[in-house]
């Protein structure tokens, strides 16, 4: 007999030991939460995240070992906005300095700078201890700023800094995400319980998820001691682990519930839910880690980070789906079905078959080329806006404008614009060469001045290192980040440091900043993408032909998915490209996308849309491996499989959608794309495309094989095409439990089946089996199988059948 699959095998052990099963699995999520709480978090740095000079000047600048002490600029002007009263801003200056020198967070205080309008007056406050966590604490130094305010009329005092920017930002991103997770989960919890219509069944997908985030985030933390960790990790492992821990779970136990409805034990329908949805989680899961693997050839810690922190929430959610999930359906047993809101559960339990699906399917089924021209046309027609696709690091210019430490940093920009966009220039030479290097960066200072290209409200300062091989400069530009202006000073100041330090010998000099990272991060994306999006391409059609074994199959699902990649990049482009969308989702329009998006959105869409195209090309393969013709085929799958998919769809556009609420831009962008682009991936490439595509291919659609794949099960003379599941005739038992099966009590039990491997007995008294109604399996499970018709098994309806008891009902 055929050997079992090993998701089979650990959904029968999970299920048979379900206390086991649950309590390695919490151990498992406690434990990865302790040994990552204990490891700490190795975070990303300066030298590390850099790429092209941006990232060679900030590795030139960390071997420096430069004391970075953490400064605050308290930004003195009029309340109304208007001229500031010289008098009263220096009374206000020397009274904050006395109550800025008396605290202990202060380690000096510097003179007032009047801003060259006249409009406002800094005062520069450098604080005691690491600017990694200034933030923590800033706030007696906030304190003192708001009660000097408050002493002096007609004054506005603004604080901005390495403290009280990160406090400030925190504070609102912090809420964002906070809103985000609270809309999130009862959100989620409300379309799963209109699609189970139990509370019970409801909760168990968001529970798993939750847990899956949980041990993902330790895991993740762990791996940053191998990998450096970005911050944003945290948020893309609850964005995937909640959309691929619900649909994995969703996946299950709606082909569990289903299995059972046809009359399955509770047992067998766990198993068979093993065999089928399992083995398509399994299938999905591996598409999405091959996918994310592709951003390891980025060759950029950032992209580095996500990956691996997604992969391994995709790799966590597998593992909980085929193991601790099925020991919770079996210890629930039929109490996964309580309590029932009475309404949604007769709508979920109607065993008819849906007449919207054939409605919509009508068209692909009977006229696909027609359908398959119009459906793709719509579909490039929405890719079209992403040929105009503009890239663009995201900066302080994204955020909204609404947030109070924003509104002060554009009061101290447009005072002070040295204070804003900053160049950094940074040169590494011998020691004995100092006084050189200062002397050819005076020299590039002196030639910026009267550029209108450049800030000059202050002196740079020149910087070097205790041990005089590394000094640095900082050039400021009264330009925004994003402006052409702020381009066009850093290539004036790329062009100038190689001229300035020619003279001086063995130097090295590159040009940084948020600017040059900006630039250099884009261009290498664009040189790096063609090897990312080939690697992803290559191996996911490596995956898909391996698993259905038909290279049309694969070559179908990679054009798809590009196709539906696509359309969402153009709704990208239109909606943050253009200002139409900005009073809807209340961002300010850049004119462009962010730089890192498109190649990480690529991937994810790639991944998670494989999810849906592998589970309904599954259903689709198993009506054709019964026999049906190809139409058929994919009218029963799509039919089949319509629930589910379009349930697991709902979760992830609603997940996807609310990140599309949160302040920064880049968040919103990805919310807005993953939302789009699985929308369009589950109804008009499942419902027009997909189904136009395979009716039409007909049985090409298993090249290279000949017709349809073979069926994993013989069919005889006059054997009935549904296959249905021989029972074996019920015996009276009178021994004990004897270890090979779970334990059910007293009542009828069964002997030896033949290539059963079950051998459950029921105690000692005699009970009358009460019999069920004939379970129809499906497709594929033949006598090679674990659950077809087997040597010593009686058909329904045959003499000696008396149906078989579900073990989990007593």
């Amino acid at each position: 007999m055929r050997r079992k699959p090993a998701t089979v095998r650990i959904a029968r052990w999970s299920a048979t030991h379900p206390w086991s099963a649950i309590g390695l699995w919490v151990v498992f999520v406690v434990l990865c939460l302790f040994l990552g709480g204990a490891a700490g978090t190795n975070k990303i740095s300066d030298e590390e995240s850099g790429v092209g000079e941006s990232g060679r000047a900030g590795r030139i600048t960390a071997s420096g070992h430069f004391t970075e002490k953490p400064e605050e600029n308290v930004l003195i002007t009029a309340s109304n906005g208007g001229k500031l009263d010289p008098a009263t801003a220096r009374q206000a200056a020397a009274g904050l300095t006395g109550k800025m020198r008396a605290l202990p967070e202060v380690e000096s205080v510097g003179t007032p700078l009047p801003s060259p309008d006249g409009k406002a007056l800094l005062l520069p406050v450098t604080m005691k201890g690491d600017a990694e966590n200034a933030d923590t604490r800033v706030q007696p130094l906030l304190d003192a700023s708001a009660a000097t305010e408050k002493a002096h009329e007609g004054i506005r005092i603004d604080q901005i800094g390495t403290g009280s920017t990160a406090k400030g930002l925190g504070e609102t991103l912090g809420a964002d995400f906070e809103k985000a997770e609270l809309i999130s989960l009862p959100l989620t919890l409300l379309i799963l319980l209109v699609v189970f219509g139990t509370i019970i069944a409801a909760g168990v997908p968001v529970l798993l998820a939750l847990s899956c985030v949980g041990a993902a985030i330790g895991l993740s933390t762990l791996a940053s001691h191998v990998l450096p960790e970005t911050s944003a990790v945290g948020n893309v492992i609850l964005l995937m682990g909640m959309a691929v821990g619900v649909d994995y779970s969703l996946f299950h136990l709606k082909r569990e519930r289903e299995e059972r409805r046809k009359g399955a034990s509770h047992l067998d329908a766990i198993e068979i839910a093993a065999e089928t949805s399992g083995h398509t989680v399994v299938v999905s899961g591996t598409t999405v880690i091959v996918s994310m693997a592709g951003l390891y050839l980025a060759q950029e810690a950032t992209f580095a980070s996500l990956a691996t922190g997604s992969i391994i929430v995709v790799a966590v959610a597998v593992l909980a789906s085929l193991t601790v999930l099925p020991a919770l359906l079996a210890k629930l047993g039929r109490w996964v079905d309580r309590p029932k809101v009475p309404l949604l559960w007769r709508l979920t339990m109607r065993s008819h078959e849906s007449r919207v699906w054939p409605v919509l399917l009508r068209p692909a089924l009977v006229r696909p080329a027609l359908t398959l021209v119009v459906s793709v046309g719509a579909l490039l027609a929405l890719a079209l806006p992403a040929l105009d696709m503009k890239l663009k690091q995201p900066g302080s210019d994204d955020l909204s404008r609404d947030i109070p430490v924003v509104q002060a940093m554009d009061r101290l920009t447009s005072a002070f614009p040295s204070k804003g966009t900053v160049h950094q220039v940074a040169v590494r030479a011998p020691a004995e060469r100092a006084g050189e290097v200062e002397a050819a960066l005076k020299t590039l200072l002196r030639r910026t001045e009267g550029q209108g290209l450049f800030a000059h409200d202050q002196t740079p300062t020149i910087r070097a290192s205790a041990d005089k091989r590394v000094h640095t400069v900082a050039v400021g530009t009264p330009h925004s980040p994003r402006s052409d202006g702020a381009r066009k000073s850093l290539e004036l100041l790329r062009a100038w440091v190689p001229q300035a330090l020619a003279p001086v010998r063995d130097a090295e000099a590159a040009v940084g900043g948020k600017v040059a990272q900006g630039v250099d991060f884009t261009g290498h994306l664009e040189d790096r993408m063609p090897w990312v999006v080939g690697f992803v391409l290559l191996l996911t059609f490596a995956t898909m032909a391996l698993i259905f074994r038909s290279l049309a199959v694969a070559l179908s699902a990679i054009l798809l998915n590009l196709l539906s990649a696509a359309a969402s990049f153009g709704v990208l482009v239109a909606v943050f490209q253009h200002t139409w969308a900005e009073g809807v989702l209340d961002f300010h329009s850049s004119g462009a996308v962010v730089s890192w998006l498109p190649l990480f959105l690529f991937v994810v869409l790639f991944g998670l849309s494989m999810d849906y195209h592998v589970f309904v090309v599954s259903r689709i393969r198993e009506a054709a491996l019964d026999g049906a013709e190809v139409r058929d085929a994919v009218r029963d799958g799509i039919t089949r499989s319509a629930g589910v998919v379009t349930s697991a769809a709902i979760v992830m556009v609603a997940v996807f959608a609310i990140f599309g609420t949160l302040s920064m831009v880049e968040f919103k962008q990805l919310g807005v794309g993953l939302a789009a682009a699985i929308l369009l991936d589950a109804v008009v490439i499942r419902v027009y495309v997909l189904p136009a595509l395979m009716t039409a291919l007909g049985r090409w659609n298993w090249w290279p094989g000949r017709t349809a794949p073979a069926h994993r099960g013989e069919h005889t003379a006059g054997t009935d095409e549904t296959r249905q599941l021989r029972l074996p005739q019920p015996v009276r038992a009178s021994a004990t439990h004897d270890g090979q099966g779970p334990g059910y009590g007293q009542g009828v039990g069964y002997g030896q089946e033949p290539g059963s491997g079950r051998e459950p007995s029921y105690g000692q008294q005699e009970q009358p089996c009460v019999p069920q109604q004939p379970y129809t399996p499906p497709s594929g499970y033949g006598p090679q199988g674990s659950y077809g018709p087997q040597e010593g098994w009686t058909q329904p309806g045959q003499p000696g059948h008396d149906g078989r008891p579900d073990p989990y009902q007593r």
